[in-house]
């Protein structure tokens, strides 16, 4: 997001996610990368990476950072 423009309207505290989906936010919130997450949930980095991009097209967000700064919003973060 650009400065002077306003944020995305922001869906409810889940939004459109699914439970995976908000797993993987969660911890990219808490700055673990792909592989770790991957590691974490037993599942593959390119996996991690379709989720990720799946995330950013439904809450229409253009980076890892727009990311975690909509999960400290909607208290995604633990």
């Amino acid at each position: 997001m650009r400065r002077g423009q306003t944020p995305p309207e922001i869906p409810s505290r889940r939004g459109p996610l699914s439970g995976r989906e908000t797993e993987i936010l969660q911890l990219l919130a808490e700055g673990k990368g792909n592989k770790e997450i991957a590691s974490t949930l037993n599942i593959s980095v390119r996996t991690v990476e379709t989720h990720r991009t799946n995330i950013m097209s439904k809450l229409h967000l253009h980076s890892v950072a727009e990311l975690v700064r909509y999960a400290m919003r909607n208290q995604i973060t633990s």
